[in-house]
């Protein structure tokens, strides 16, 4: 069937001008057949009263916590939840139990993101078996059943002749590497930053812990080759190190979150979970090289680390409860509204790392709206001022430090490689 939006306004990303426009996309193929005015008949038409179109937006860093943690999220709710943000393509972290470390579970995943019918799910593979730290997975085989990248997110591979190999091992491959920067003979038994950790009396997380582990790791990518992402990036010392690496040449990728954009440790004055995250909320000095990184291209994405866990466990004191926010459903109302409409940032360059540098990035087919292209896409009211409200949210995760902010910017429509996958307007499709 083929379907025609119309009343949008489409933003070119190559002169960044908003226009009206229509788009033709077909469901068969899952592609754009046409953009512009006056656009051949359809099956179904969709009649929008003058939101902005954009390319769906990409996330290549959100924890979907299926298998073993299906009470926090599942492949289902998570891409519900992510399409509700306007999101149509998002890469899930191995961390799951069992872990994603072998090529079935691989297919696992893709399975039950295709029954969803939500937003694309793309894979990430472990890097170690069992995230261990101990034995190297198969790269190349867990490629071919359909992994994007490797990763043993939520931990740092402690061994550096192990990680070199793994670089070598992936580089061969053809995946990027996607690296929880973590000494843990630094980081210790820590949960916070140290200013709040002082304030709460709790052991701290050094900014080092990070830090030293992206310089081991631009080194052993620099010497392999391999594409090095790095997950997000919360520190100074993070943001010297990487925009180093690409002074030197090195094959280096990096993402931010919007809470280490947003947020500093002075936030946390009270015993509060729903503040715990690794890495942890920094000092403002951090804050502000991590705003200044993301700004001048250091930081090259932005991706949520979108994070579900229970109500109970968030209730738990922060000492005890897991790390971890969502914020997939709320990503782009916080940065158009914090950085866009605060005049800090180009509609078009939020977009870009929203969308077209994580689908560079990481191999994926997006990033624009064109005809022969991804029929994928989301409409975002600008204008629309609304207060944020978790218990409103799709995913099963209401665990963000945002709650009661007002943002504007909210995706209304969101359509994946043809279909619609989410759509709030409550008014019929002709």
């Amino acid at each position: 069937m083929r379907l025609r939006i119309d009343g949008g306004r489409l933003l070119d990303l190559v002169d960044e001008n908003l226009a009206e426009a229509s788009v033709l996309v077909d469901d068969a193929s899952g592609e754009v057949l046409a953009v512009g005015r006056d656009l051949p008949e359809a099956d179904r038409v969709i009649r929008l009263a003058g939101e902005v179109l954009l390319p769906g937006l990409i996330d290549v860093h959100v924890h979907l916590r299926e298998p073993g943690f299906e009470a926090k999220e599942t492949i289902a709710s998570g891409a519900a939840a992510a399409a509700a943000g306007g999101f149509t393509q998002i890469a899930c972290m191995p961390n799951t139990k069992p872990p994603i470390d072998d090529p079935e579970r691989v297919r696992y995943v893709l399975r039950q993101a295709k029954a969803a019918g939500a937003a694309r799910v793309w894979p990430i593979a472990c890097i170690t078996k069992g995230q261990a730290g101990k034995e190297l997975t198969d790269a190349a085989a867990l490629k071919a059943a359909g992994a994007v990248a490797l990763s043993d997110d939520g931990k740092g591979v402690q061994d550096g002749g192990l990680m070199r190999r793994a670089l070598a091992q992936a580089a061969a491959a053809g995946l990027p590497v996607a690296v929880h920067a973590e000494d843990e003979t630094i980081a210790g038994g820590g949960v916070l930053h140290a200013g709040a950790a002082r304030r709460l009396g709790l052991p701290e997380i050094p900014p080092e812990a990070e830090a030293a582990m992206i310089a081991r790791d631009i080194l052993l990518a620099e010497q392999t080759g391999a594409h090095l992402h790095v997950c997000h990036v919360s520190t100074a010392q993070s943001v010297d190190l990487i925009r180093w690496a690409k002074q030197r040449g090195v094959r280096i990728t990096a993402e931010v979150a919007p809470h280490h954009l947003l947020l500093a440790d002075d936030a946390i004055t009270a015993d509060d979970a729903v503040y715990k995250v690794n890495p942890p909320l920094r000092s403002e000095r951090d804050r502000q090289a991590c705003v200044a990184g993301f700004l001048d291209g250091t930081l090259d994405m932005i991706a949520t680390d979108h994070a579900p866990h229970t109500a109970e466990e968030k209730q738990k004191p922060i000492a005890e409860a897991p790390f971890g926010m969502v914020g997939i459903e709320i990503a782009f109302p916080l940065l158009y509204t914090h950085f866009v409409a605060a005049g800090r940032l180009r509609l078009a360059e939020l977009v870009r790392r929203m969308s077209t540098r994580p689908a560079q990035a990481f191999g994926l087919a997006g990033g624009v709206i064109r005809p022969g292209g991804p029929a994928d896409l989301v409409a975002v009211r600008l204008g629309e001022e609304r207060v944020i409200r978790p218990e409103a949210f799709r995913s099963k995760g209401r665990n963000t430090p945002f709650a009661g902010w007002p943002v504007c910017g909210w995706p209304v429509l969101t359509v994946a490689q043809g279909r619609v996958i989410f759509d709030e307007r409550g008014e019929p499709h002709v």
